[in-house]
């Protein structure tokens, strides 16, 4: 099966994509396209679902990055001398990872949502990218801003070179939470009347909430490209665990430097 990709236009130096539930080996609220490990998915879907999505993209297994993430704020680097290591030291690295940096060509990294707002971040100028995972909890200790200081203190980008993607993720309309989210990110001191409404319980706009924080970091506002894609809405196509149970499969989005 060929898997099916949403590509964003960053650069025409760089691949990046978010995967779709089209094109994959694996079934039930896994299918069909899940490369996620540490969702409960059956290996032998899984690995065959990577085989087909490094086909697709033209990137060898091995250079396919992705953390297991743990809704922290952990930003790593992903250096050439990464790729010689060991599975066991690899995976001991990305534990507790929610996004990855790199200046490395012909690497994948990505990151896994199901609901969370993935972030992909391009450096025109020192071809570097990110890549971020920010759940509610990544979103409300801005980790999309600590990936952009992360990318200047390792490349020196400068803000006003960057491109981003916020990619699928769960809309204002359908992330309804508790008092106890909207009193965190209350207290992190978020102007709320600008990314959450009552309702019945409130709700809050993750997507804004990124794009607003990678503004305020200095991007240009016309280089933060926002999706717009609701995965609980459109749960036929993208994973959603809200939807779908935690037990169910992941989106990957990613990026390659050429």
């Amino acid at each position: 099966m060929k898997p099916q990709l949403t590509y964003y236009d960053i650069s025409p130096d760089t691949t990046a994509f978010s995967t779709t539930r089209h094109g994959g080996h694996s079934t039930g609220n896994y299918a069909e396209l899940n490369i996620n490990r540490y969702c409960g998915d059956n290996p032998e879907d899984i690995e065959k679902n990577l085989e087909a999505l490094c086909r697709e993209l033209g990137v060898d297994k091995e250079r396919v990055i992705m953390p297991h993430q743990t809704h922290g704020t952990e930003v790593m680097q992903i250096g050439a001398d990464f790729l010689s290591l060991s599975a066991t030291v690899k995976g001991m690295i990305l534990e507790g990872v929610d996004a990855l940096i790199t200046d490395v060509k012909d690497v994948c990294i990505g990151v896994s949502t199901a609901d969370c707002i993935p972030i992909l971040i391009y450096d025109y100028a020192h071809h570097a990218a990110a890549a971020v995972h920010a759940g509610w909890r990544g979103t409300a200790k801005r980790i999309a801003c600590k990936a952009v200081k992360m990318m200047e203190v390792s490349f020196g980008s400068r803000p006003e070179d960057l491109t981003a993607v916020i990619g699928p993720g769960i809309s204002i309309d359908a992330f309804e939470v508790g008092d106890e989210v909207y009193a965190e990110f209350e207290a992190a001191g978020f102007n709320m009347a600008d990314i959450s409404r009552k309702e019945d319980k409130w709700h809050i706009n993750l997507p804004e909430c990124n794009r607003r924080q990678l503004a305020a970091m200095g991007l240009k506002e016309d280089n933060i490209n926002v999706s717009g894609v609701c995965t609980y809405n459109n749960s036929n196509d993208y994973f959603s665990a809200r939807k779908l149970g935690t037990e169910s499969g992941r989106i990957f989005t990613g990026i390659i430097l050429r």
